[in-house]
């Protein structure tokens, strides 16, 4: 079997513990995720089951989508709930609503993040969770990333805490930008909460769950959870092709320029429902393409 499966990781269990689960399931080594959720998060995380692990790449680089909590006061090494903590401030009334939203729609945009020490970016071939972990500090690679669109939803005086909606780009990290967003308000702050409810096209009406799984596969019926292998590339523009370049397109070949030039790049070609690869411009030659992946041999087609 071949295809995406739109998972709703639950909170407990690593992106990795899913992948595993599911290739029992589904008795295929090939199996991977589209974008690491930690354990205490919960959301969509899509995996890609077979040929659909060719995507993975095309499908990590897309937009999420988060509903995040900010807890003000309190600050700790791994931005969350689940740190030391690091910095302690008296509150004695949560800022304004006003406030809140001036601060959280100053990050709209481009912006550039310190990765948190407590995460998987590498420095000299080591993971910065390995340093923090030692007690080594180093100094952090700085990144751009961009938020789309953030818009507040609403507070909780007592609790000093308040969510947002976020739809970012690839890398970005939600509990740094938690932290930034207090450090505007003037306070040590840490991400209390965190929902991902989308990445690409994939939302949560789109997801099934492990019971969903479970029960399909008691009754012989898992293949019907999976979803195309075009599903969730609908952010790449789309070529459909004759059965002659169907052919050439299975060998890997080079084609012309479509008559109609793709507005992406890359870009899918497509034979009827099929996907059978995606090309690129070739970057030598601007009458030419050329394939990145080819999804489909001759016994699929």
């Amino acid at each position: 079997m071949h295809g995406i499966l739109p998972l709703w990781k639950p909170k407990g269990k690593t992106s990795h513990d899913c992948v595993k689960i599911v290739r029992d399931y589904f008795r295929n080594k090939k199996v991977g995720h589209t974008g690491t959720l930690d354990p205490e998060v919960e959301g969509v995380l899509p995996l890609c089951i077979g040929k659909a692990t060719k995507i993975v790449p095309f499908l990590t680089d897309t937009k999420k989508t988060y509903i995040a909590e900010v807890t003000l006061g309190l600050s700790t090494d791994t931005q969350d709930a689940h740190g030391r903590m690091v910095e302690r401030k008296q509150i004695d009334h949560l800022p304004s609503q006003r406030a809140i939203e001036k601060a959280i729609k100053s990050f709209e945009g481009n912006i550039v993040q310190i990765p948190p020490m407590y995460s998987a970016v590498k420095v000299k071939g080591k993971k910065l969770y390995e340093y923090a972990r030692a007690g080594e500090s180093v100094d952090r690679p700085r990144r751009r990333v961009r938020i789309f669109s953030i818009e507040y939803l609403h507070q909780d005086d007592e609790q000093h805490r308040f969510s947002f909606k976020v739809v970012c780009s690839k890398g970005t990290y939600i509990r740094t930008l938690c932290v930034d967003i207090g450090k505007t308000l003037g306070y040590p702050a840490h991400m209390s909460k965190l929902i991902r409810t989308g990445t690409g096209s994939f939302t949560k009406a789109d997801t099934v769950t492990f019971a969903d799984i479970d029960d399909a596969a008691r009754n012989d019926r898992l293949n019907e959870l999976l979803l195309p292998l075009n599903s969730g590339l609908d952010h790449l523009d789309t070529v459909y092709v004759d059965k002659a370049t169907k052919a050439r397109i299975r060998f890997g070949q080079k084609l012309s320029m479509p008559d109609e030039k793709p507005q992406t790049d890359p870009f899918l070609m497509m034979y009827g429902q099929k996907l059978l690869a995606i090309y690129q411009m070739h970057p030598k030659n601007p009458e030419q393409i050329k394939p990145v992946r080819v999804l489909n041999t001759e016994h699929d087609c």
